[in-house]
């Protein structure tokens, strides 16, 4: 499928999507929303890709936020469609079974910040600004900005960047968990490639498990969620990869995964 605002590009089990608005810093508006619903649908059905990246186009932008024209013409009535949208997509994002790795290689703000937060594994240049600053607008962070960070980093500090706007520099969204690491610009893309190229050589089936296992996390008892990592465990048991992942550990070799 074509679409306008993305481009993607599958290679060796990885997509590799990206928001490609250069001219509006790679700001969403309601027909990008659209195109990364369908985008996602698309690769989460695909077999051949076992691993999303998401990165935004230049070098200034991954996504630097809502499209502000179309904001501000809302009213209560479109302002709640609108934001359940965008929860909705990036709620599906969030969930796939399949990895999904943010490469935020610059301005990750209101909107962009949400949809990077909705991915499973976060690493950013070392030029990334992160931010909520909704509240310059009057508004708040309606994507799921306000659930999702505050999830990640506690609610002092979440409440912190949300109420003040203030931004969060690369270093500084390192050492608060808000990302897994951080490289020069010019070699972001190739070291999540890199990642996402490990992630791929795992049996898939226990990959898959995996993320299930983790995205339940905030919806059941702890006691609840033990008891699924168990039940998901004992089927990972039945599959031929781990016939072949213990046999290669224990003959001191590489297994060879056929993920089944």
């Amino acid at each position: 499928m074509n679409y306008k605002n993305l481009l993607v590009e599958i290679e060796n089990k990885i997509a590799v999507v990206t928001i490609n608005r250069p001219e509006k810093l790679n700001a969403l508006n309601s027909e990008t929303i659209n195109e990364l619903d369908a985008v996602f649908t698309e690769l989460n059905n695909n077999e051949n890709v076992f691993v999303i990246i998401l990165t935004g186009s230049g070098k200034k932008a991954f996504v630097a936020g809502a499209d502000i024209s179309e904001l501000s013409k809302l009213d209560e009535k479109s302002a709640k469609m609108f934001s359940e949208k965008g929860q909705k997509v990036f709620s599906n994002i969030e969930t796939m079974e399949k990895p999904v790795i943010a490469a935020v290689n610059g301005y990750a703000l209101g909107g962009g910040c949400e949809i990077a937060l909705a991915c499973n594994i976060r690493v950013a240049s070392e030029n990334a600004v992160f931010g909520q600053p909704e509240v310059n607008l009057g508004i708040i962070p309606g994507y799921g900005g306000t659930q999702r960070l505050t999830r990640l980093i506690n609610s002092g500090r979440s409440a912190e960047y949300i109420l003040t706007g203030d931004m969060i520099k690369a270093d500084e969204a390192l050492k608060i968990g808000l990302v897994n690491k951080i490289y020069t610009q010019s070699e972001l893309l190739n070291k999540v490639k890199e990642m996402a190229n490990k992630i791929c050589s795992k049996g898939q089936f226990a990959v898959r498990m995996a993320m299930k296992a983790i995205n339940i996390v905030d919806e059941v008892s702890d006691k609840e969620g033990q008891n699924y990592e168990a039940s998901v465990f004992a089927l990972c048991c039945l599959t031929e990869d781990f016939i072949e992942g213990t046999s290669a550990f224990l003959e001191k070799r590489k297994p060879t995964f056929k993920n089944k």
